[in-house]
């Protein structure tokens, strides 16, 4: 009489087992169908395209940050008055310059030109008058050279050319026919004739060269070129 409770017991045990195993089974195909990913409905395309949509905008304000940050590295290295490289730009291009020169052994020429009377001209007539005279050279100066040359102001009266593939008696010879262009100009202010000078100076450039030793060179020169031109203030009236 003890074998079919023993039986029954096993059996009950039995369905137990199979009753736990029922329910992990539907646990798991739970867990499995809300770990999966959104497919193709409406609600997983809505995300979808918000997404893209964040995206795109990222894209948009990206290009716009690098535009920004392009004008204002441009403007850093650019005379506002002038429209022509500063002298933070125009050391940058020297640099650039001369880097080539070392890679591929080509020459070139930097000159320092100095505008002899600009003070007397603001004094007597305003700084407005002087800013004419700085716009008229910075167009003489560059109507004189060609597309690879680069013209910049260093910083008040003072020019500077990179010149490239000149010889030292070329380079001399273009510095003196700026110093001629510049010694041409006109301008009248409250009924008077105001002319300026230039006075430049001349260092060659070469594999060898060193940016602020070439600077140093030619301002020294262009020094030594004002000793000997002694030009005095020329204001004169119109007619006179």
């Amino acid at each position: 009489m003890k074998k079919p409770k023993r039986a029954g017991a096993a059996k009950a045990k039995k369905g137990r087992k199979t009753s736990a195993g029922r329910s992990k089974a539907a646990a798991k195909r739970l867990t499995t169908r809300s770990a999966r990913p959104p497919g193709r409905g409406a609600s997983g395309d809505g995300v979808t395209d918000t997404v893209r949509a964040t995206i795109r905008g990222l894209r948009t304000k990206l290009k716009e940050a690098q535009r920004r940050v392009a004008e204002l590295e441009a403007a850093a290295d650019t005379d506002f008055l002038l429209e022509i490289p500063n002298r933070r730009g125009f050391e940058r291009e020297l640099a650039r310059a001369i880097a080539y020169m070392k890679r591929y052994r080509a020459s070139g020429a930097l000159i320092v030109l100095d505008v002899d009377r600009l003070k007397p001209i603001n004094d007597s007539f305003g700084h407005g008058a002087g800013d004419e005279v700085l716009k008229a050279i910075a167009a003489t100066l560059t109507r004189q050279v060609r597309a690879s040359d680069v013209v910049g102001r260093l910083g008040g009266d003072e020019f500077a050319l990179l010149l490239w593939n000149l010889s030292e008696t070329d380079a001399k010879a273009k510095a003196a026919i700026f110093e001629q262009a510049v010694d041409e100009l006109s301008f009248v202010f409250r009924g008077q004739e105001v002319t300026a000078g230039a006075s430049a100076g001349v260092a060659l450039l070469g594999a060898q060269s060193d940016a602020g030793r070439a600077l140093e060179e030619a301002d020294a020169a262009m020094y030594v070129r004002k000793a000997h031109r002694r030009h005095e203030p020329r204001v004169r009236l119109v007619g006179s």
